[in-house]
């Protein structure tokens, strides 16, 4: 299996699938300098409910900018993607490519579908969920099955990371009502799958 060819790893489980999960603010800015420049409880809180109890893959970066307090993502097998073989990451599986991670993830899946996903959890649907960074979304794109994508109403300057276009294969699944959030940002929440 290559990094960027389209596959869906079988397990005893299930056939898993790739998602990719972001916020995005408006021109598709997905960070600047590093970090997430906004706070969105809303959105935090839909992440956990989405990804909870299924595998993450993420980038050593995005593994390296989430607080200590919740390094490794809690609930879900954790797996960060590096090209350095010496990286360790306590607490996650370390893989060289997106590929040797769907495969790691798809050895979790068969071990054991965590009893406390929630109803909105994806292990039991079998998939496995990229949350970034831009790096790996963008290398994954032709890899990935749906797209979970949360669109925030604000303009940010100086942004230097962006989300991947969702092409003309993707189609619009659902799209959620303008919420307001408690910081006063404005979002929706879309879910894209892509054409067969």
């Amino acid at each position: 299996m290559t990094d960027t060819a389209a596959h869906t790893v079988a397990s005893p489980v299930a056939r898993i699938g790739l998602g990719l999960i972001w916020a995005e603010a408006r021109g598709g800015v997905i960070g600047k300098a590093g970090t997430m420049p906004w706070h969105l409880p809303e959105d935090l809180a839909h992440f956990k409910r989405t990804t909870l109890g299924a595998p993450v893959i993420m980038g050593r970066r995005t593994w390296e900018s989430l607080p200590e307090r919740v390094r490794p993502l809690p609930g879900r097998p954790n797996i960060v993607v590096t090209r350095n073989g010496e990286y360790e990451a306590p607490g996650a599986t370390v893989v060289s490519s997106v590929a040797a991670g769907m495969a790691a993830a798809a050895e979790c899946v068969a071990a054991e579908v965590p009893a406390e996903a929630s109803a909105e959890a994806s292990a039991e649907t079998g998939t496995v969920w990229n949350i970034g960074g831009a790096e790996l979304f963008h290398a994954s794109m032709d890899s990935a099955t749906e797209l979970v994508v949360t669109r925030i109403e604000a303009d940010i300057e100086g942004a230097d990371t962006f989300a991947p276009a969702i092409g003309p294969e993707w189609t619009l699944a659902s799209r959620g009502d303008l919420q307001r959030s408690s910081t006063g940002l404005e979002f929706r929440i879309e879910r894209w799958v892509k054409l067969s």
